[in-house]
């Protein structure tokens, strides 16, 4: 077994542990020894900074592939806008509409405007990646960009059940078609 598959796997037998750990009945039960319980921190610590920068080098091969000239935010999120107009800015509170595609790292098309028309929500409000209303709030009407969302910032641990597998790096290609208030 390689080293990607055994992190991997001791990832998963912890969350299986943990998960069965809040199940237990005898909710009385404490941990015996503080060691334990920084030896068990410690080792998810480690799985998730190895996760990180696997996930950090696959985008960065994406990117070198496609000649983009993105930046990276703090949360991870990494951006181009390729095409800018100036218009109105998006903020928390109004609705954005939207052009997209939705596409795995390996090119693999799961989701488009295109297919299911433009997508309009409030901004700030949740019911979309995290990762996509950060990268809105880069934006202006009229723009265009691409941004690419590691899993933390997109679907997670699980996907979307759908078209999204598990853990998956997702690249957004975005057009800013409408910046409104909410009436």
């Amino acid at each position: 077994m390689d080293f990607k598959n055994y992190i991997f796997n001791l990832f998963f037998g912890l969350l299986i542990l943990v998960f069965g750990a809040c199940n237990s009945r005898d909710i009385t039960k404490q941990p015996t020894d503080a060691s334990e319980n920084k030896s068990f921190k410690d080792t998810l610590i480690s799985i998730n900074k190895y996760l990180l920068k696997e996930n950090e080098e696959h985008i960065k091969k994406y990117i070198e592939r496609h000649n983009w000239n993105m930046k990276m935010t703090q949360t991870g999120l990494w951006y181009e806008i390729y095409e800018q107009n100036g218009g109105i800015k998006a903020e928390k509170g109004k609705i954005a509409i939207i052009k997209y595609s939705v596409e795995l790292l390996d090119g693999t098309l799961c989701y488009s405007s295109e297919k299911s028309g433009p997508k309009e929500f409030k901004i700030g409000q949740g019911g979309v990646e995290s990762g996509l209303e950060e990268a809105l709030l880069l934006m202006r009407k009229g723009d265009k960009a691409h941004f690419i969302l590691p899993p933390h910032l997109a679907y997670g641990l699980i996907g979307d059940s759908k078209k999204i597998p598990a853990r998956a790096i997702i690249v957004y290609s975005v057009e800013l078609v409408e910046v409104k208030e909410l009436k």
